[in-house]
């Protein structure tokens, strides 16, 4: 019999963090806690900015920015908002955020690693590019990897695709 095998990946749906930045957009205008702030949110280039007139103004518009990413399914751990401060930029304070899209190859180890110390005996892992192989004649070995990862506690928004 062949072997079984998954991908890790960590890859982001931009077109959900897209839905999720317009709806946060769309509250933040009609909110009147936003009202004559300032407030916004909105894309440039490949970042995501968010604008108002204080600090704690722009920490809401990005705890309302989450709570939309939560919804739609988008993990958290996909934005990267750097120091996690506003900055304050002349009168205004902005706090810019980025996508994490594929798996750096310090990550790709911790994930060989986990993989290697808690998962069964028999399953092989391969890093290729952004991604990691898993193979193992069993797929009920496959599948406790999968709820290994789950559970294990790393800093990146992991999916398993090619599950064969």
């Amino acid at each position: 019999m062949a072997d079984s095998s998954f991908d890790i990946v960590s890859k982001v749906d931009r077109q959900e963090v897209d839905n999720a930045l317009n709806q946060a957009a769309k509250e933040i205008s009609q909110r009147y806690d936003f009202r004559g702030v300032g407030a916004s949110i909105a894309w440039s280039g490949e970042t995501i900015v968010m604008v108002a007139n204080s600090a704690e103004r722009v920490n809401a518009i990005l705890d309302v920015f989450q709570s939309k990413l939560i919804k739609r399914g988008v993990s958290l751990k996909a934005i990267d908002t750097g120091e996690g401060e506003p900055q304050a930029s002349g009168k205004e304070y902005r706090l810019a955020a980025s996508l994490k899209e594929g798996l750096s190859g310090e990550n790709a180890k911790k994930i060989t690693k986990v993989i290697r110390d808690e998962g069964p005996k028999g399953v092989k892992t391969q890093i290729t590019g952004d991604e990691v192989r898993v193979t193992s004649k069993s797929r009920d070995d496959l599948q406790s990897v999968i709820a290994t990862l789950k559970s294990a506690d790393l800093d990146v928004a992991l999916q398993f695709v090619n599950y064969r």
